[in-house]
């Protein structure tokens, strides 16, 4: 059964009334065309017969014509036009149903016109026709077309005709309707015999399109330049090796039936070639730059027998895991290489990742070398300073004037973050100058032109999705050869993704919580079935204070005229609805009665650093019993003794997120509990995340979850930058098998050949697929 499709790029109102296809035989952008509606212009100029993928669309299908597909899509070149290919194609025989249409979103709509009638307006001159379509279900299901002076649907919409509408459809008078919509007519009844057939069996391609540019005008302009270029002399991407071992339709072929399919299994077909290329293509790049960073020198940090780790070891008051010591081993032995280490370490909320960081730091410092961790956030960065001095005790205090560990046997351990007094800014400069600190702890402060390092040999970057591609390559450039990269991140990555996103990163994965690890219970607290609990979560917080321990309550906005350090609201958000702040329920709870007595504090990103220190500072020497906070504590903060957080208005956060937050309890072995706490209606598409969250602590059942309720285009990124979505067929949750053997095949290839010397043509494609949207998604790593 068909559906209604929903344009990618809604972009102001439906062409106006009477436009149809802008004007009889004027193609699609005003006069643009000639008469046949092609967008060709016979006789203008225009170019016939390229083979080049790269050549511009004003040359094929005219200025005018160019310039609106570019402002509506984006889109400059032939290759980007044919690779803008069908979200879906729809059936002639099968329309869309008018009751499952979508109110308030730019939709094309495939019906049969059931009546036609035309009025004089009342207060104006002009017309009004009215078109009844229907979905042929019996006349029970339609919906009312009106068009202003609407002469062309007056001639062409005839009872019967089969035309496909594009439009918004809105309530009017407690009945759907649709406003001087645009529209096409699809040829139907006039043909007879074995042409009405073929013509009834031929599906209709749907592509992502704008309120502006519909559907049908884009498959005119395709099919404009399916007739201009000479598809024959266009260089094919795949190896022929691999066209023929999976039987995949020749490039040429593969375009036209696409486009212009006269069966469902033509674009199916065709989809699967398009598919696999683009898996191949970008494996390919991964791969490629892969081999390029294998093949730089770097210098081999192997460390010394009885040097700082060693020592290190010996004192820790704990057993590493397997895992860690698993993925110990392969950092010393990628450590200990002439060429740079690219590993992407990923594990559970606290499974102990940055003891192996620091293990491979202490490897490097062993060597000579210096180590740097970028941290996203001045709360974080402490955290890391004040728990790795902590944990190595002695040996973290080398070379710091008149300490008890100065001297060969350890080493200082320097914090540099944009908000530190000039005096401390200074030092920490001269620290990481001099090569005194082995271990420079920062945030974005680290990047800066004022910062340089002795002998730079490994970056650790934590959270890495919150940095960009060119922080990442900053902090690389100071240092004298490429260093060792350890990327970080506590958000567990399906393998298609990891495949996908880090493909550059070798992977390794931390699934083991070290010994004394307490379990977490998560509970959803819906107010709108249970108002009576809010007091509830207050005598429960003074409950988990009673018994000597300390509570998070987390908050997503500051104060009312600022949203604060929060996500962005998920699609499916109320809008306009209340949100907790953090100001109002410090107020709040300073007043409540269950919470007399009790020391409450508010943390946020906007605070003076000072504040903020001495905030988390205080929390973790329990000198604070409360803690009302942003997201600033999302991710690192480690205070053992806080067993309960209660996260308001939790329905505001992403699963990763709220899966991060709660990772803040359950530390020090005592149990943890994390009330997700929401007022939205039972049945909301939000509650689905808090719902997800409470029944798994399983971060990767909830990676997949998560990627499942949001965008392809938020897997990848795209959507931060506000571009259209990375990937065109290729999706990464349904499609591993596809991903895996194109990464194998990528392999090969790169393995054979770096330089794709003997594949042009891949590595074209390579370079028209990798704008800078999609190059920053591959830099990730």
């Amino acid at each position: 059964m068909l559906m209604s499709t929903r344009s990618a790029k809604p972009s102001g109102t439906a062409a106006a009334a009477g436009s149809g296809l802008g004007g009889a035989g004027a193609g699609f952008a005003g006069g643009d065309g000639p008469a046949d509606g092609t967008g060709l212009a016979p006789g203008s100029g225009l170019i016939h017969g390229t083979s080049d993928i790269a050549f511009p669309l004003e040359r094929l299908i005219g200025k005018a014509s160019a310039t609106s597909i570019e402002k509506s899509l984006g889109l400059r070149s032939v290759g980007e036009l044919l690779h803008h290919f069908p979200r879906r194609y729809l059936n002639r025989g099968e329309l869309t149903p008018i009751d499952q249409v979508p109110l308030n979103e730019d939709v094309t709509i495939l019906a049969r016109v059931l009546s036609l009638s035309t009025r004089s307006m009342r207060a104006r001159k002009g017309t009004i026709t009215d078109v009844v379509i229907t979905d042929d279900s019996g006349g029970l299901s339609s919906l009312k077309i009106s068009f202003f002076n609407g002469w062309k649907a007056q001639k062409e919409l005839q009872t019967g005709t089969l035309a496909m509408f594009s439009g918004k459809v809105t309530v009017f008078n407690h009945a759907r309707s649709l406003t001087n919509p645009d529209f096409s007519v699809l040829p139907d009844d006039e043909l007879s015999g074995q042409e009405a057939e073929l013509q009834a069996q031929r599906p209709v391609p749907v592509y992502p399109a704008t309120a502006k540019l519909p559907s049908w005008k884009i498959q005119r302009a395709v099919e404009s330049v399916l007739r201009a270029v000479d598809l024959e002399k266009l260089p094919d991407p795949l190896p022929a090796q691999i066209v023929a071992r999976e039987k995949f339709l020749s490039l040429p072929n593969a375009y036209q039936l696409i486009h212009t399919p006269s069966a469902p299994e033509d674009w199916q077909r065709a989809r699967d070639r398009f598919r696999y290329q683009e898996a191949l293509v970008l494996q390919t790049a991964l791969a490629r730059r892969r081999a390029q960073a294998a093949a730089e020198d770097a210098t081999a940090r192997r460390g010394t027998p009885d040097g700082l780790l060693a020592a290190f070891d010996a004192a820790l008051p704990f057993t590493l895991t397997a895992g860690q010591r698993d993925v110990g081993e392969v950092l010393a032995r990628e450590l200990a290489a002439d060429h740079p280490m690219n590993r992407l370490l990923q594990g559970e909320v606290g499974s102990g990742k940055t003891v192996v960081a620091l293990r491979a730091m202490l490897q490097v410092i062993d060597s000579g070398g210096q180590a740097a961790l970028l941290a996203p956030t001045e709360v974080l960065a402490a955290q890391h300073y004040q728990s790795i001095r902590a944990i190595l005790g002695p040996l973290g205090e080398g070379g710091l004037l008149g300490s008890v560990g100065s001297g060969p046997d350890g080493t200082a351990v320097t914090l540099l973050t944009g908000s530190m007094p000039a005096a401390a800014r200074k030092r920490a400069l001269l620290d990481a100058a001099s090569g005194m600190a082995g271990i420079v702890i920062g945030t974005h402060a680290l990047l800066s032109d004022t910062v340089q390092f002795f002998d730079l040999g490994l970056i650790v970057v934590d959270e890495q999705h919150r940095f960009g591609v060119e922080q990442r390559d900053v902090l690389r450039s100071k240092a004298s050869k490429p260093p060792h990269l350890l990327v970080m991140t506590a958000t567990p990555i399906p393998r298609t993704v990891a495949m996908t996103v880090f493909g550059d990163l070798e992977t390794s994965v931390l699934t083991e919580l070290p010994a004394g690890r307490a379990p977490i219970s998560t509970h959803v607290v819906g107010l709108a079935e249970h108002p009576g609990w809010v007091a509830r979560l207050w005598s429960r917080s003074r409950e988990e204070i009673a018994a000597g321990h300390q509570v998070y309550v987390v908050c997503p906005k500051i104060g009312s005229d600022d949203d604060g350090d929060g996500s962005a609201p998920p699609e499916d958000d109320a809008p306009g609805r209340p949100l907790a702040e953090v100001a109002t329920v410090v107020e709040l709870l300073q007043t409540e009665p269950a919470l007399a007595g009790t020391r409450i504090a508010a943390l946020h990103g906007k605070l003076d650093a000072t504040v903020k220190s001495e905030t988390m500072a205080s929390f973790a020497a329990g000198n604070l019993d409360l803690l009302v906070s942003t997201t600033v504590i999302e991710v690192g903060v480690d205070v053992h003794n806080a067993t309960l957080m209660v996260i308001l208005d939790a329905d505001r956060f992403g699963i990763s997120q709220l899966h991060q937050l709660r990772g803040r309890v359950g530390r020090g072995g005592l149990p943890g509990t994390c009330l997700l706490v929401t007022s939205l209606e039972v049945g909301h598409p939000s509650r689905r995340r808090l719902d997800a969250v409470a029944a798994t602590t399983d971060g990767f059942v909830l990676s997949q979850e998560d990627l499942k309720l949001r965008r392809e285009g938020d897997i990848l990124g795209a959507s931060q930058s506000g571009g259209r979505s990375t990937l065109r067929l290729l999706r990464v949750l349904q499609h591993e098998d596809i991903i895996a053997k194109a990464r194998e095949d990528a392999w090969k290839i790169v393995a054979k050949d770096p330089q794709l010397r003997a594949y042009s043509a891949l590595e074209a494609a390579i370079e028209e697929y990798l704008n800078p949207e999609k190059e920053a998604f591959l830099e990730r790593g």
